[in-house]
């Protein structure tokens, strides 16, 4: 898929290693079936899923019937910053007399995680002053014809398929009308690994007309309840939840229209965008 302009950075070949742990990890990830493909416009979309813990963001890199880069947190792709960020988001739930090992666990990981995911088809995500080099770099990808894949929900609960989601990831799409004049479509993806399949649902166009607090509103409910209409349409199933749970805690795809709790667990980890 290309557009008319191609403005987007050359194309680089990934490292001998990175190219070795990809294809490991490409044998030994499960292979996923791609459903509503033909929802996805011929120009490139914004591709808006649920987290599926590890599974979105693998899905996202292996999976995709089309290229694309994904939203991935900034923290994890820089090696002094994944030790405190890894440990909190992933780990700070576990029993306490456990704790010595996940900090250590950590920082073990801060090397091989930050290699793999700056070389892997990524855009770093900033909460800071940097968050316009998130938007710049997201921009000239639509522009080079390549979709964005991004996984925003937070740690607030919406119902039984996927958490709140922080609505500025939308911003993206004015940004892009700001300098194409083209107005995105955005995508709802639902990620199932239970059922091994990918679900794309009907696109949603950004209205450059509507005031901005409105439409970032309407495009994010569309997506989480488009996501969230997605599971229920399928065979009853387990859904891999955002929140690192436990498995006996994750929620079934019947009761998935149901508003939520908080879950037990890891309830207060900080929310990522990727």
């Amino acid at each position: 898929m290309q557009t008319p302009e191609q403005t987007g950075p050359a194309p680089r070949k990934s490292p001998f290693l990175f190219r070795l742990i990809r294809a490991t990890v490409n044998r030994l990830f499960p292979k996923f079936t791609v459903y509503g493909a033909e929802n996805l416009p011929p120009e490139p979309v914004i591709i808006v899923g649920n987290h599926a813990q590890v599974y979105g963001p693998l899905a996202g890199e292996l999976r995709m019937p089309r290229p694309c880069r994904i939203w991935c947190v900034g923290e994890m792709m820089n090696r002094k910053e994944v030790p405190a960020y890894a440990f909190q988001d992933f780990w700070s739930g576990k029993p306490r007399r456990t704790l010595w090992f996940w900090r250590l666990a950590s920082h073990a990981i801060a090397p091989l995680a930050a290699y793999v995911l700056s070389n892997a088809h990524t855009i770093p995500v900033y909460h800071d002053a940097r968050v316009m080099t998130t938007f710049r770099r997201s921009v000239e990808t639509l522009q080079a014809g390549e979709d964005i894949v991004i996984f925003p929900e937070s740690a607030e609960p919406y119902n039984g398929i996927v958490t709140r989601f922080h609505r500025h990831f939308a911003d993206l799409a004015k940004l892009y009308f700001r300098r194409t004049g083209r107005a995105v479509c955005f995508v709802p993806l639902y990620v199932a690994p239970k059922l091994k399949g990918l679900y794309f649902g009907p696109p949603v166009r950004y209205n450059p007309e509507a005031p901005d607090a409105e439409e970032l509103e309407r495009i994010c409910a569309a997506m989480m309840d488009g996501i969230t209409d997605l599971a229920v349409s399928l065979p009853p199933h387990t859904v891999v939840p955002y929140l690192n749970i436990p498995k006996d805690q994750y929620p079934l795809s019947t009761n998935g229209k149901q508003r939520v709790s908080p879950p037990q667990g890891n309830a207060e980890a900080p929310s990522r965008v990727e």
